[in-house]
């Protein structure tokens, strides 16, 4: 494996996460106290963590716990899943897996950024862009335009990070099929599925597809990125037993607790989506009000789904310094563009990620607005 780049959004966060007062920019929905998770098992649940040792666990994942997550699917069997310590677990050793120096890759940019910096070390790869002058629209001419003989993946993220952008329904049954057409693995990641609001979810790859890979996490939308528990669906099982040998190198297993809770919450999955999606709904106005009242340096569309947004700045001292500034004098932590610039296309200079699945931005928003009209 190559040496790979600093991780940009995790170089900046190891400054900052912990250390600003306001994080206005996390990727994820509120979490809550273990107790209140608790408080949600089932006889079965808490049967189990009452009754936990403290062993290994099985490579795959907890039994259990694949049969819940292949529940959260329309054509997912427990035997197609395999869980992973975290989303970047998966994706590091699927694109190992997936790819070959003699491979291509396609990569839809704005992402993050392991998405294109592991393929790069690993193939050839070429970016297609969102298109940012359309509401971040998929262009599915415009991967079709990208594949070439030798393309063996698509990789891209709906809902967006960062963006919030969610495909129209036909464009993404378009791109399913044509990767399965062309004989294309479809990498998805969906850790954000769940958050729309306005929209219905959209159908998974894995269930749309036999041999796309679906990326799922209790990070994002269930809000619990403490547990540290990821997995890939995929009904090609022969894709899963590869990345079972890839993961012996690296976790070989996840962690007994974690796989408890994470099994408790997802038995509890409509409690945890509707109450995040109610936190979301509930801080959009807050957001569209700070940005309408401030016209000159902000314009702002609302995330179609997910729980962050990528805002343009448009004040003359650049979109870095007003982020650079604004932590350091007062504590309020965005992510500048610089963090999603990409190898691959053009990416916006003008723009920063938000989060807006945290509960309580008022003060955040007020200490920032405050700082602003200071200037």
């Amino acid at each position: 494996m190559p040496t790979l780049p600093d991780f940009r959004l995790e170089t900046y966060f190891s400054a900052w996460e912990f250390t600003a007062r306001y994080h206005l920019t996390a990727s994820d929905a509120q979490s809550l106290p273990m107790a209140e998770l608790l408080a949600m098992a089932d006889d079965d649940g808490r049967r189990r963590w009452e009754s936990l040792t403290l062993g290994y666990t099985e490579t795959r994942g907890l039994p259990a716990l694949r049969e819940e997550i292949a529940a959260t699917y329309d054509n997912v069997e427990p035997e197609d899943i395999l869980c992973f310590a975290g989303a970047e677990e998966a994706i590091y050793l699927a694109m190992q897996v997936l790819l070959d120096p003699t491979d291509h890759a396609v990569v839809l940019t704005p992402n993050y950024q392991a998405a294109e910096t592991l393929p790069l070390a690993l193939a050839e790869v070429t970016g297609v862009a969102l298109r940012e002058d359309d509401n971040w629209a998929l262009d599915v001419d415009a991967v079709e335009a990208a594949i070439r003989p030798n393309t063996r993946l698509v990789s891209v993220n709906f809902p967006n990070n960062p963006t919030g952008a969610v495909p129209d329904p036909d464009s993404w049954r378009r791109l399913v099929a044509l990767c399965e057409e062309r004989g294309i693995t479809l990498f998805s990641d969906e850790v954000y599925r769940g958050l729309e609001l306005d929209r219905p979810s959209l159908p998974q790859a894995a269930d749309l597809s036999p041999t796309a890979l679906s990326l799922n996490v209790m990070s994002k939308a269930y809000g619990l990125p403490g547990l540290r528990i990821g997995w890939i669906a995929c009904r090609d099982r022969g894709v899963l037993d590869r990345l079972e040998r890839a993961k012996h190198y690296t976790s070989i297993c996840n962690s007994a607790p974690s796989e408890v809770l994470a099994l408790i919450g997802l038995r509890a999955r409509d409690r945890l989506l509707a109450r995040n999606r109610g936190i979301v709904a509930a801080n959009l106005p807050l957001f569209e009000d700070f940005f309408a009242q401030r016209p000159d340096l902000f314009a702002w569309e609302r995330p179609q789904g997910g729980c962050v947004c990528f805002p343009r700045y448009l004040g003359a001292d650049g979109v870095e310094a007003m982020c650079a500034e604004l932590v350091q004098d007062v504590g309020v932590l965005l992510l500048p563009s610089s963090i999603y610039r990409s190898d691959l296309t053009a990416t916006p200079t003008d723009r920063f990620r938000v989060g807006v699945g945290r509960t309580g931005p008022e003060e955040a928003l007020e200490r920032w607005g405050d700082w602003l009209d200071r200037r």
